[in-house]
């Protein structure tokens, strides 16, 4: 049977252009690219006399995450208050000091989160406040109201559409009329926050890439004055990619053209805002601090709309890999990319530059005897010379930089490839039960695949498989079932959520009321109240066999101690299967506590 998407992709039938070489025949595609135009048809790009390309990186830019704005406005679904707080507190502790937090004339929650820094104590003092409005006078009244009374330093950024076809196609606007527009917002701007002490200003000049050069020269000097920047009070001026359009190249020559011509040049601090059109957001973002920038925002992980914005926890890190302090904390990379993904609700590609689950993996035997063989020079120069581990110099092949620098282990990337090889684990629960293994789980299964391997030395078939499973993370008779679920049921009321729960714990029956959470962390609450903590760190559904018969499979990830461990749960709902999953873990966890304290009375 033919599939339907053969029937829409043909060869590339056209002629071998003219002049190709004999070892190049590549013909002309179908695909009508004569549609568009290269961008020095766009835009005049200045190409003179650039300096840029002499120098090099020697310190990190000010970070500036967007996700609370730029990344949340992009979402599906965008973050509710918790997951806005639960994200910017992780911003704060991994060292931000400039963080953008809402759009507050935009909606109702942005507006109120801003509050909350304003009437909380979530924000540090030294951790700046970013809010965005565009150059409209309700708007701006709006977002400085929302600033009132926060002590922190306080940046309003006013943004304005400037390109030719924004103008002409969105705003209807000539130029003349649009710089009128935008230093009346900048007035307003001046009018309503002026006299705010803490408070900086911020322009940018929307879709820069892609507008006259010597016109945004004119609105960007025209803002400064206006605000009258100072070495004591600089303006930022933030220079966006707003849609990818050309080589990073392009990019670094326009910032460098800005940098050397802007009035004011010392009251100025010249930012950037890359997004990833093309796939190039990083190199772009790299090119324009050598050109000049000395800012950067952006996301962590790189959400955004479309292809996203430009990925700053990647650029932190190449950084790090080149020997410059990126100034921002990555030791615990596995608990930022949670987080991310729980506040995104947005899971992160295996393949994802330094926090994906498969970068500090090598399915190839020549480049796992290399990482092996590195490793071990490592620890035996580290002993020669009488050092840490964590002191030496890295040089391990295929590995940029040391998976301990970002709280990865050692073991981890070893164990993971030590599978690679051994009938693909995870390939088959897929294929013969419909289970789908995310990748963390895939290493800490492996490792009890391995176990049976070695006593066994027998070939593992998927039933084997199933069967380790089983044993492994559902409930079995090695472990004494001294807590169950006796019943739940959860209820909503005036937008609030209420979970009924009752337990049984060593024969006997209790029962809790649960409000404002749902039925996962109610019953953790419930059997943390008995002296069981079960910390989950992430749920992922999915299912045993496929169709309308198939049982939920709840896999879930939690930690004791410093200790990550997994559970699962087998039910017909995905809630049940969940709910089962924490019981098993809970029966885990007072299983080794009930050991440990045997073993400590021995």
């Amino acid at each position: 049977m033919t599939s339907a998407s053969s029937h829409r992709v043909s060869s590339p039938a056209g002629p071998v252009p003219e002049h190709a070489p004999t070892w190049n025949r590549q013909r002309h595609s179908q695909m009508p690219s004569h549609r568009y135009s290269d961008v020095y048809s766009r835009v005049e790009v200045p190409l003179t006399d650039r300096v840029w390309p002499t120098r090099r990186l020697t310190q990190a830019p000010l970070w500036v995450p967007v996700d609370l704005r730029d990344g949340n406005q992009a979402l599906a679904e965008p973050m509710d208050p918790p997951r806005k707080r639960r994200f910017f507190e992780l911003m704060v502790r991994m060292g931000y000091k400039e963080i953008e937090v809402g759009y507050p004339s935009a909606s109702q929650t942005d507006y109120d989160f801003v509050r909350l820094i304003a009437d909380s104590d979530i924000a540090p003092d030294d951790v700046t406040i970013v809010v965005f409005t565009p150059a409209r006078r309700d708007l701006i009244e709006r977002t400085v109201a929302s600033i009132r009374g926060i002590t922190n330093p306080v940046v309003i950024h006013m943004y304005t559409a400037t390109a030719p076809t924004w103008r002409d196609v969105v705003l209807g606007h000539d130029r003349a009329d649009l710089q009128d527009l935008i230093v009346a917002g900048g007035r307003d701007v001046l009018k309503y926050a002026g006299d705010l002490p803490n408070v900086r200003f911020e322009f940018s000049p929307e879709v820069f890439n892609l507008t006259e050069p010597d016109y945004v020269l004119t609105i960007c000097d025209a803002m400064t004055d206006l605000w009258d920047a100072s070495p004591e009070r600089p303006v930022i001026l933030n220079l966006p990619a707003t849609v990818e359009i050309a080589t990073p190249n392009v990019y670094a020559d326009q910032i460098e053209y800005m940098h050397r011509n802007l009035s004011r040049r010392d009251s100025v601090i010249l930012s950037v805002h890359p997004h990833n059109d093309r796939g190039t957001g990083i190199a772009c973002a790299e090119l324009a601090v050598l050109a000049g920038a000395q800012r950067v925002e952006g996301c962590i992980f790189g959400n955004g709309e479309r292809t996203g914005n430009v990925d700053i926890a990647t650029l932190a890190l190449n950084l790090h890999a080149q020997g410059i302090d990126p100034m921002i904390d990555f030791s615990d990379i596995d608990e930022i990319r949670r987080t991310v993904e729980y506040c995104n609700r947005i899971e992160i590609h295996p393949r994802h530059p330094y926090v994906g689950d498969l970068v500090h993996t090598a399915f190839s035997g020549t480049h796992q005897d290399a990482i092996k063989k590195g490793f071990a020079e490592h620890r035996a120069r580290a002993a020669a010379e009488g050092r840490s581990e964590r002191q030496l110099e890295w040089r391990v092949p295929y590995l940029p930089i040391d998976p301990a620098d970002i709280g990865r282990s050692y073991d981890a990337v070893i164990r993971i490839n030590s599978q690679s090889g051994k009938g693909g684990i995870a390939y088959l629960l897929e294929s013969e039960y419909g289970i789908e293994l995310p990748r963390r789980f895939q290493i800490d299964f492996a490792r009890h695949v391995q176990n049976h391997t070695d006593d066994t030395g027998t070939e593992v078939a998927a039933g084997d498989l199933w069967g380790i499973f089983q044993r492994t993370y559902l409930p079995h008779s090695d472990i004494a079932r001294t807590v169950s679920l006796a019943g739940y049921d959860t209820s909503e009321a005036a937008g609030r959520i209420r979970t009924d729960l009752t337990l049984k714990v060593d024969d006997a029956e209790v029962a809790s009321a649960h409000v404002g959470v749902g039925p996962v962390e109610a019953l953790t609450d419930a059997l943390a109240a008995h002296g069981t903590h079960v910390d989950v760190l992430s749920l992922h559904q999915t299912s045993v066999d496929t169709g309308n018969d198939s049982d939920a499979l709840t896999l879930l990830e939690y930690r004791v101690g410093n200790v990550v461990r997994w559970a699962a749960g087998q039910e017909r709902s995905v809630l049940a299967a969940s709910m089962a999953a924490v019981v098993n873990a809970a029966n885990t966890v007072r299983h080794a506590n009930q050991r440990d304290t045997a073993d400590l009375t021995r």
